[in-house]
């Protein structure tokens, strides 16, 4: 067990042209997780290029000079793998899980995309996954109920100009006006190898996964001037509270408060953490227990608190809550409020404590008990920290967190002058 209290084998490297390398060794099943984390997020993305991270998570299965169109995908899951992508504000990243014997191919099928994709990308291509994009953004944001909350919550929370100001799907008109030269120029700038961190867990060893890495991955030219995101860590304060009101074909009116907390990875996001699940993890939560078996004023299937992992600025703390038939937005925000105010007054019990770290034990125990889970919170804490090891100290932060340590976060945070407040009032309602 590393002194951070992970309790595998970690080993790393890193290749001459920067590309780090971590390899958690597990023989307890025959196949390997390899996770490919990419320092390139929404935050990187200036005014007028923004949604270009996440389209990249689209033009990354599109083939390359040495992979055909769609055969990324079809070369994974005939070796009995599974693979996805995703995008956030901080980072990109790309896993699959195979058999352990075709481990080579995965990494292979990576470091193609990484190295040659874009002599492959043409202008075909491009269209067709904008088109994608543009479909994903109808059908995820905004032709659902409360659909484009979170576009509406980031720029209340973050001034123009910060990172996280902007969501990862963009904008549409960014997108559409940016020609194939620019996305090409944005893949040669941020997927280099010294932008990234290459993370294998399972049914490999060190030696096995460092030779393959520089085999496949070791001609990849690094690039040095890759520009870093802007700096969010200090934005000005909110100054609230901050409110917007939307009225839109929804089925009842629902709040959305949201805070400003710290960065994930430091010892007041750990308690901030703990503060979301006794607000709002499960039944025995506080806002459940007081404003949906209590008061019976919020639907209990939409209600809940959570904190969004941001390591970059101060993240956001989230607080959400739907109204039950025939209750009023006016008297669910009032509600809703008093129990925060409260909270942020008389603080939380050891009882609720207790609960609230064991449900996050829980989760941390199910996330690593999966080579895939192993695989991405190194990749984490290797691309955000420096070190693989700290993974650990993400159940040990929250282990030592104290009902005081809650009780002050709670005051210092769920102020009104630091509160956006987001209402969804159904059409027709005033």
């Amino acid at each position: 067990m590393s002194p951070n209290g992970y309790p595998w084998p970690i080993e790393t490297t890193r290749l001459d042209n920067g590309l780090r390398v971590v390899v958690s060794s597990d023989r307890s099943a025959p196949v390997v997780a390899v996770n490919l984390w990419y320092d390139v997020g929404s935050r990187h993305e200036p005014a007028g290029r923004t949604g270009f991270a996440h389209l990249f998570e689209h033009l990354m299965f599109e083939g390359s000079v040495n992979v055909a169109k769609t055969e990324h995908m079809k070369l994974v899951q005939g070796a009995g793998g599974s693979l996805n992508a995703t995008t956030n504000p901080d980072r990109t990243n790309y896993f699959e899980t195979v058999p352990a014997e075709h481990l080579a191919l995965a990494l292979w099928l990576e470091a193609d995309r990484m190295g040659a994709l874009v002599p492959a990308l043409t202008q075909e291509t491009l269209d067709n996954q904008r088109e994608v994009v543009k479909n994903e953004r109808r059908q995820r944001y905004d032709n659902v109920p409360y659909g484009d909350a979170w576009l509406r919550m980031l720029p209340l929370l973050y001034p123009p100009g910060h990172p996280y100001h902007h969501a990862t799907i963009g904008s549409m008109d960014d997108l559409n006006a940016a020609d194939l030269a620019t996305f090409q120029a944005f893949h040669e700038m941020y997927y280099a190898p010294n932008n990234a961190v290459l993370t294998v867990v399972g049914d490999t060893d060190a030696d096995e996964v460092f030779s393959l890495a520089d085999k496949y991955f070791g001609a990849i030219a690094p690039r040095d001037d890759i520009p870093p995101a802007p700096d969010g860590r200090q934005p000005p304060p909110l100054g609230g509270p901050v409110r917007e009101t939307v009225t839109a074909d929804v089925p009842a009116p629902r709040h959305y408060l949201a805070y400003r907390t710290h960065p994930f990875g430091t010892p007041g996001y750990d308690a901030t953490t703990v503060l979301g699940t006794i607000l709002g993890s499960g039944r025995g939560s506080r806002l459940y227990q007081r404003l949906a078996d209590g008061a019976r004023i919020a639907q209990p299937d939409y209600l809940g608190a959570y904190g969004v992992d941001l390591a970059h600025a101060p993240a956001p703390l989230i607080v959400t809550a739907t109204a039950q038939p025939q209750v009023s937005a006016e008297r669910l925000a009032d509600g809703l409020i008093e129990v925060l105010d409260e909270v942020a007054r008389d603080g939380v019990t050891q009882a609720e404590l207790d609960r609230a770290i064991a449900l996050l034990t829980t989760g941390w125990w199910r996330q690593v008990a999966t080579f895939e889970g192993r695989a991405d919170i190194l990749g984490r804490f290797t691309t955000q920290f420096g070190e693989p090891a700290r993974a650990g100290e993400r159940l040990s932060g929250w282990l030592a967190v104290t009902t005081e340590a809650v009780g002050d976060e709670a005051a210092r945070l769920l102020r009104p002058d630091n509160r956006v407040h987001l209402t969804y009032l159904p059409e027709g309602d005033k």
